[in-house]
């Protein structure tokens, strides 16, 4: 009499990390409020910069000649990414950040991945690619279409600049690093409190309004204020030599500043979220 064995089914191999990277593009591009948010946002930076070299253009022959020397120098770099629109940039990308986690915890779809992916930190390391990847080419396009866009219109007599020009590069650079920087924010605190609205008005606070209120005249709110990613964007943007600071930031400040608050918020979702049931 034979005996009956149950076939052993092998287990399936685990999913490699391009499998992963794969799975966390599809998951984002398929939220249709992305792909509308990207192209508002897109429009909303690149027009607003471009406003502000129109509004400069057009009062160019009312101002002093001192005044037109000074835009020629700093004022024309200044118009190709504007303070408003820097802020705007890390708010959006933030948002962004925010809802490609929190899109997934409140529907539950977080804990079928997990289930899917018993490794979660690779899976999570997976999303913070597929988010920095996309918050870096959205920098990349806003930084690069409105330096073009900013710098074609004051060409000529306007004190237009080129990429060349001291500091040019730099202002590019940062403005478009800042973005990567807000969605990583976003995505980690959407990750540990896991409310939207919550979330939101946190990130609103910390990018924000911090750096509205804070003051450089001590040395502690100097320190508050350097820390913070708008101001280190401020600062790279700066041509020329600070004056009238008791406590001034450097340029390599100004880096280290976007590389811990990226390094910051990825270990905060390396390490909160995988400890906590979703």
């Amino acid at each position: 009499m034979s005996t009956l064995h149950p076939t052993v089914q092998p287990a399936a191999p685990p999913a490699r990390f391009t499998d992963l990277l794969a799975a966390e593009w599809i998951k984002l591009r398929s939220l249709r409020s992305i792909r509308w948010f990207l192209l508002v946002a897109t429009l909303t930076i690149v027009g607003l910069n471009a406003n502000g070299a129109r509004v400069s253009r057009a009062e160019f022959d009312s101002w002093t000649a001192q005044q037109q020397a000074y835009y020629a120098e700093f004022g024309a770099l200044h118009d190709a990414f504007t303070r408003p629109c820097a802020s705007l940039v890390v708010l959006m990308t933030a948002a962004l950040g925010a809802i490609a986690i929190l899109s997934e915890q409140t529907t539950g779809l977080l804990r079928t991945s997990f289930a899917a992916v018993p490794a979660r930190r690779e899976l999570l390391a997976a999303k913070l690619a597929v988010v920095t990847a996309v918050a870096t080419g959205f920098g990349v396009l806003v930084a690069s279409v409105s330096f073009w866009l900013d710098e074609a219109m004051l060409a000529g007599r306007y004190g237009g600049v080129s990429i060349a020009d001291p500091g040019a590069l730099r202002l590019l650079v940062a403005s478009a690093l800042l973005a990567p920087v807000g969605a990583l924010v976003g995505l980690a605190l959407g990750a540990v409190i896991r409310h939207s609205v919550t979330t939101m008005v946190a990130l609103f606070a910390l990018l924000f309004m911090i750096p509205m209120f804070v003051r450089e005249n001590t040395h502690v709110g100097a320190v508050v204020a350097h820390a913070q990613p708008f101001n280190a964007w401020a600062r790279l943007g700066l041509v020329g030599e600070i004056t009238g600071q008791s406590y001034p930031s450097s340029i390599g400040g100004a880096w280290a500043v976007y590389l811990v608050w990226a390094a910051l918020a990825a270990l905060l979702v390396m390490i909160a979220v995988p400890s906590r049931d979703q």
